[in-house]
């Protein structure tokens, strides 16, 4: 059975630099399982990967959408799915790498795929009142029905506010997906540390991407038109700056929120990770000793 390795964790532990080692070694190529590394422009606050590195080791699933696009857990699997057969066929060992635990649990798991029982006639009147009041006009309706659904999806977006309308007025049956990974030996860490230590590590982690520019990052997303309620700038390290920019708080309560939200996130992280099946959770070091054992007996 071909081997896959699953590196995921609490944020700031390691993973990205243990697996760029790791890569180099064992002939890997890294698929990105982060939420917020899938679009283009969101770099520093979302610690991706340099160019450099990115030359070095090749890397799937980054820079794949722009900052006013939506993703959802099944268009990651279909998309994961796709890079693992890429880079399997060049004989590399693939990495999948991230923190975002819904992806790794959809991955190993499989996971209940919904599917709007819409009709044709209602999406062809929501497209043609679209086209004649504006996409703003059939967001509106979506949003007097469920305001919170509405919010996670720009108005622009007019495809996916149709779909959220569908299920909204018909209802959505599920369908069970089996993981795509049912075939391959699955090695899967979560790395993990004392709490004081991580958290130090964050609050610097946070400091260094301030440092780096992520101010600025922001801004010129927003000057290129992103919004609060986009997908994409409803993360931490991005959302935080909008109260900034309009006056609301200042810009050291701004960088501290950040690392508040980072550390409530790895609170929760943690919960989550201990959901995901037969995951190994290990401290950076050790997670390191289990990959290469994992690697070094290729017979099993």
């Amino acid at each position: 059975m071909k081997k896959i390795v699953i590196i995921t964790g609490l944020t700031g532990s390691g993973k990205s630099a243990l697996a760029l080692k790791l890569c180099k070694d064992y002939s890997g190529e890294i698929i990105s399982a982060d939420s917020v590394q899938i679009y283009k422009g969101l770099d520093i606050g979302s610690a991706k990967a340099t160019r450099e590195e990115m030359s070095n080791v090749s890397h799937h699933l980054i820079d794949i959408l722009d900052f006013n696009q939506t993703f959802n857990v099944s268009e990651f699997v279909s998309k994961c799915d796709d890079a693992l057969k890429e880079i399997i066929n060049r004989g590399h060992i693939p990495f999948i790498v991230g923190g975002t635990g819904l992806y790794i649990k959809a991955l190993i798991e499989g996971y209940n795929f919904s599917n709007a029982v819409g009709h044709e006639d209602f999406r062809k009147e929501c497209e043609k009142l679209a086209k004649e009041k504006g996409n703003i006009k059939v967001w509106n309706i979506l949003k007097e029905i469920n305001a919170e659904k509405a919010n996670t999806v720009h108005p622009n977006n007019l495809k996916r506010v149709i779909r959220y309308l569908e299920i909204e007025k018909f209802g959505t049956k599920e369908e069970k997906r089996e993981s795509i990974l049912k075939d391959f030996d699955v090695l899967c860490v979560g790395i993990i540390e004392d709490r004081d230590k991580i958290y130090k590590k964050i609050d610097k982690r946070v400091d260094d991407m301030v440092n780096r520019g992520l101010e600025t990052e922001v801004k010129k997303l927003i000057s290129a038109g992103a919004t609060r309620d986009m997908q994409s700038m409803n993360t931490i390290g991005y959302k935080e700056w909008f109260d900034y920019f309009e006056g609301r708080v200042s810009r050291e309560k701004t960088v501290e929120l950040i690392k508040q939200h980072s550390r409530n996130y790895c609170k929760r992280q943690l919960t989550f990770l201990k959901t995901i099946p037969n995951i190994k959770l290990l401290t950076l070091g050790k997670a390191e000793e289990k990959i290469r054992e994992f690697l070094d007996d290729r017979d099993k």
